[in-house]
C-alpha cells in the first residue's frame, strides 16, 4: 500500500509544484484527479507525457447544465508507476471549444470525435472532430446533453406502438415458451432439483 500512496503523492507533488490546481482529489490508491483551468490542460498533459504518462486511456465530458459548463475529463496512465491521472477542465457550454490534444496524444482523435458527437464540443486542430462516428444521420442536439429529451425525440422519430398485456405472435409461428418451461422442468427433475 505504501508504494501506491508514494506514487500518488509523487504525482501530486509533480503537478501541484508546476501548476495552479483548482482542486486535487485522491480517487483511490491508483487514481488522482486534478482540476485545472482550460488554458493549462495542454501544458499539463505535455509535462505528464514527458514524465511517463504516455497512454491516453480516455477522454470524455460531463454536462453541468446548471453551471452552463462542460467539464472535459482526460485520463492518462503510466505503466511504470501504475497511477491513472484525471485532468479536468471546465469550458463554456454555450460555445464549447477546446483545442485538440492530437500533437500530445494522437490517439485522442476518436475520443474527440465522440465528445463532439455526443456533447457538441468542438476540437479545432483535429481535422475529423466533426465527422459522424456513431450516430449515423443524427439530426437533433447531441444526446448526452442534459437538455436533450429522449422521449420527445422518440415521439418525433418513431411510430407509437401499443402493447397488450399478453404477447400475440403475428408471424404465425407457435410460441416456444411452453416448450422451454417443459424442458427446464425435465432438467430439474433429472438433477433432482439441484442447480
Amino acid at each position: 500500500m505504501t508504494n501506491f500512496m508514494n506514487n500518488v503523492n509523487d504525482v501530486i507533488s509533480l503537478v501541484e509544484g508546476k501548476f495552479n490546481v483548482n482542486k486535487t482529489e485522491v480517487v483511490d490508491r491508483y487514481q488522482v484527479s486534478f482540476e485545472v483551468d482550460k488554458g493549462d490542460v495542454h501544458h499539463l498533459l505535455t509535462v505528464l507525457k514527458s514524465e511517463g504518462w504516455i497512454q491516453l486511456s480516455y477522454l470524455s465530458a460531463i454536462d453541468w447544465i446548471a453551471e452552463n459548463e462542460f467539464e472535459l475529463v482526460y485520463i492518462v496512465f503510466n505503466w511504470e508507476k501504475p497511477v491513472h491521472i484525471q485532468v479536468r477542465a471546465r469550458i463554456d457550454r454555450e460555445n464549447p471549444v477546446m483545442d485538440t490534444i492530437m500533437p500530445i496524444y494522437p490517439g485522442c482523435k476518436y475520443y474527440e470525435r465522440e465528445a463532439c458527437e455526443f456533447f457538441g464540443i468542438k476540437f479545432p486542430g483535429n481535422p475529423d472532430y466533426d465527422k459522424q462516428l456513431i450516430l449515423e444521420y443524427w439530426d437533433d442536439i447531441p444526446p448526452m446533453r442534459k437538455d436533450f429529451d429522449p422521449q420527445a425525440y422518440s415521439d418525433k422519430k418513431f411510430p407509437v406502438r401499443n402493447y397488450t398485456e399478453t404477447h400475440i405472435f403475428t408471424d404465425g409461428k407457435e410460441s416456444q415458451q411452453a416448450k422451454r418451461a417443459d424442458r427446464k422442468t425435465r432438467i430439474d427433475a433429472v438433477k433432482g432439483g439441484k442447480k
